[in-house]
């Protein structure tokens, strides 16, 4: 059966059938809380959540496991940092692509606070141009690693090693999964990911890390099943971001699909093919990388001659292809690459994409673009 799903930048489908199977071990078997009990099944589901945390740390070269805090998605690990950064000159810089996790927490402090955001140079694809960055005075560096809307890769390593003592918050919402991240060579103080995408979790899962450079306080507050005879928070990693009952069914799947990633069905040269062959037809315009070096497999794309709804409807009714439509929670985005506000259609792939899937995609736009 073709897989016609090209949504995966919203989340991704399918899963591996691991991690379905995994979530109803706990729910149907396990079932017992994290981190409070003493009883066999106890401490078998702290062990899964804390072996799961091993792993993903392990996937992102973090060094300590312990910083990181798991999180119900990248929107809330982005606010926890966001919110409760210490902003001692208000100046933030953020690159063209930023989604709405990140620009209306930033919207809010700059009506509350008076924080200035200022959109770090780029060129026109928004890719950072490292050697115009200035960084006077600023507090706090926020960047996507990859775009959602044109998947655009950004040089993070280059970016951090100019920064020099300016922090940097990396939204990993799209990379993470698809594209190695390292942590610790890179120098990253703050990194934000959430597990339905690119890391082929469930919904509902995420994470935070925090460097221990720097200290901030926790979004919420609450019962963490450590030093429960003091009000305050406990000052320990990660029980200080990890207020409440975790999500643990989905801590659960997270943990079977990081344990059962699948190889890719669909060769780099398929998609690399994709891009060329769209390109090469009149009516279409591309919203891609000028580096295919620097390019995920994400990308965005409208007619000339059609809507984007409308063209985006014509491939789900005749040909069965599913996409997103529109601007992708990214305004700024869409504003700085001239898409906004109609938006545009999007396409991403998974590693469940054979070739053949590729080739068939490509077809159904064709034929939907020249019988408009």
């Amino acid at each position: 059966m073709m897989n016609l799903y090209f949504d995966n930048g919203a989340t991704s489908f399918p899963k591996p059938p691991q991690v379905s199977q995994a979530i109803a071990q706990y729910l149907d078997v396990d079932g017992a809380p994290y981190g409070r009990s003493f009883y066999e099944k106890a401490f078998k589901v702290s062990s899964e959540v804390e072996e799961c945390r091993d792993l993903l740390a392990g996937t992102l070269s973090i060094p300590n496991p312990e910083r990181l805090s798991f999180t119900p998605n990248a929107t809330f690990a982005l606010n926890s940092v966001i919110k409760n950064f210490n902003y001692k000159h208000k100046r933030v810089l953020v690159s063209p692509l930023e989604h709405n996790a990140v620009m209306r927490p930033l919207h809010y402090l700059k009506e509350k606070m008076g924080i200035e955001v200022e959109f770090l140079p780029a060129r026109k694809d928004g890719t950072i141009d490292i050697d115009k960055v200035n960084i006077n005075k600023c507090d706090l560096v926020i960047i996507s690693h990859m775009s959602n809307v044109n998947g655009v890769i950004q040089p993070i390593k280059a970016l951090k090693h100019i920064l020099e003592d300016v922090p940097i918050l990396l939204d990993a919402a799209q990379s993470a999964g698809h594209i190695a991240i390292n942590v610790e060579d890179w120098d990253i103080d703050f990194l934000a990911i959430t597990g339905h995408k690119s890391l082929l979790g469930p919904t509902g899962t995420g994470a935070l890390y925090t460097s221990p450079k720097y200290t901030i306080e926790p979004l919420l507050h609450g019962g963490t099943g450590s030093h429960s005879e003091f009000l305050s928070m406990p000052e320990d990693y990660p029980d200080l971001f990890e207020a409440g009952t975790p999500n643990i069914a989905g801590i659960y799947g997270l943990h079977a699909a990081l344990k059962n990633r699948p190889q890719s069905l669909h060769s780099q040269d398929a998609f690399n093919t994709l891009l060329n062959k769209l390109a090469a037809i009149d009516i279409i315009k591309l919203y891609v990388s000028t580096d295919r070096n620097n390019q995920g497999e994400l990308f965005s794309f409208k007619s000339k001659d059609h809507s984007v709804s409308e063209l985006a409807f014509t491939l789900y009714k005749d040909f069965g292809i599913q996409t997103r439509v529109g601007l992708h929670c990214a305004p700024v985005a869409h504003s700085y690459l001239n898409s906004f506000p109609e938006g545009l259609i999007r396409i991403a792939l998974s590693p469940y994409h054979s070739d053949e899937d590729v080739d068939y995609l490509y077809n159904a736009i064709k034929r939907c673009v020249s019988h408009g």
